[in-house]
């Protein structure tokens, strides 16, 4: 058993670590294209998913790397790893927001203006990349000051408007496309990643330290695809899914602790906080949303043990409700809880307390009601014939019955004398005596 755990460890490893899918190398001579698509939160997963991207363009000698970019932000050292492994990849790297809503916003605004080809769909946008810390809160001057030097050294470096990316961080400005190419932010709008290759084809595009002249005429594009692990771990960095996590964690642990015995609640509690905490490490979580969340679990319990004619039942529906509203920090773009999920959960938090944890408390303060003493002396109808066995039905259930009186018709109602095993012995129901007035 211990080398099957072993093994099965290994596997499990092996596929985690495995990309999702792999497609075969282009041939007839075509050039290669990777493409990348940091879609979503800017985190240590999308940094390791584009350095090791990039790498593999260098090991297969694409003709260059297509970066697609969708992002509300996310962190800063994840940012940094991507500009950094973009700066110095020796394979040309193109960047591009789209298809058309995409965006390019906080983080995503700092990728763009580093890489050397800067290209943005019809309808996308780039902007807004003020600073924001892990708790919601705008930070420093100093960390402005830093952030601001930052996207100014990779936009002059690019030949970009250095003047507006750093307004980008200081002022939180956002524009179009068409304005972007319009002041020099962007190279061009182009409506697809086709419509790229094809007008950077011919061109000298800067790769680490040389210059390349990149030849992209019907290229073949492949997408290189996270491993399982990246894109598991990436996909529950989302508010609705943290906040589903942290309510069911902390529900899981309550129950636990009120009802003990069943300790697979301990180990899903432990494991939907541990979800939650990584997700809390990449957006934009408030303190007061979570001892908010906390505080509406904890009103939950009290409704068990206090009757309050209520009043802990309203407090903890309230609690969820403003802990979801209030979770993420709003200035950040889609760092937010749905509405609905918030009510549903504030709603079917208060039905799991009242009426299933209740439930169980009141089980245990039950008296047994199994064994013979629940069917001795209680009254049976004959349902075949005893002579002297047969069936009698006492309490809604079958039971074979001896009779100690001799035969008895079916219909007649006996009554449960003792009980041998699990046979019953049944005798006459007694006649009620008369009295005299």
């Amino acid at each position: 058993m211990r080398r099957l755990g072993v093994v099965a460890v290994v596997i499990g490893i092996t596929l985690l670590a495995a990309p999702t899918r792999s497609s075969a190398r282009p041939t007839h001579g075509r050039p290669l294209v990777y493409e990348v698509a940091l879609t979503g939160p800017i985190d240590p997963l999308l940094a390791r998913y584009a350095d090791r991207a990039i790498a593999k363009a260098r090991h297969d000698a694409a003709a260059a790397v297509l970066v697609r970019l969708d992002t509300p932000g996310g962190l800063d050292s994840s940012m940094r790893s991507i500009v950094k492994a973009v700066s110095n990849s020796p394979v040309p790297v193109l960047c591009w927001v789209g298809p058309s809503g995409a965006r390019a916003a906080s983080a995503g605004t700092f990728i763009l203006v580093g890489c050397p080809v800067a290209a943005m769909a019809p309808g996308t946008n780039v902007g807004a990349a003020h600073p924001v810390g892990i708790t919601g809160g705008v930070m420093s001057d100093k960390v402005t000051n830093d952030a601001a030097a930052y996207i100014r050294a990779l936009a002059e470096r690019w030949g970009r408007n250095a003047d507006w990316a750093e307004r980008a961080v200081r002022q939180s400005v956002s524009i179009s496309a068409s304005e972007a190419v319009r002041i020099h932010v962007a190279d061009m709008e182009v409506a697809s990643r086709s419509a790229l290759l094809r007008a950077v084809d011919g061109r000298t595009v800067r790769a680490g330290d040389t210059d390349v002249v990149v030849h992209l005429g019907g290229a073949h594009i492949e997408r290189v695809h996270p491993t399982l692990a990246e894109g598991l771990l990436h996909a529950i960095i989302d508010p609705d899914l943290s906040y589903l996590f942290i309510i069911l964690g902390l529900i899981s642990l309550a129950a636990f602790v009120i009802h003990p015995g069943v300790h697979v609640t301990a180990l899903v509690g432990v494991l939907l906080l541990v979800a939650a905490l990584i997700s809390f490490g990449m957006l934009p979580v408030t303190i007061a949303g979570l001892l908010l969340l906390v505080a509406g679990v904890a009103f939950s319990v009290v409704g068990l043990k206090v009757h309050g004619r209520g009043l802990p039942e309203i407090a903890a529906i309230t609690c969820l409700i403003l802990g979801g509203l209030f979770l993420f920090n709003p200035s950040v773009p889609n760092a937010r809880v749905s509405l609905p999920l918030i009510l549903g959960v504030a709603i079917g938090d208060t039905l799991f307390f009242l009426f299933v944890l209740r439930a169980v408390i009141n089980s245990r303060y039950t008296p047994v009601r199994s064994g013979p003493h629940t069917v001795i002396g209680a009254e049976g109808t004959v349902l075949r014939p005893l002579d002297p066995v047969g069936v009698v039905r006492v309490r809604g259930e079958s039971w074979t019955a001896r009779s100690t009186v001799g035969p008895v018709p079916a219909g007649a109602t006996e009554r449960v004398a003792r009980m041998a095993g699990l046979t019953l012995e049944v005798e006459p129901e007694p006649a009620p005596q008369e009295t005299e007035v």
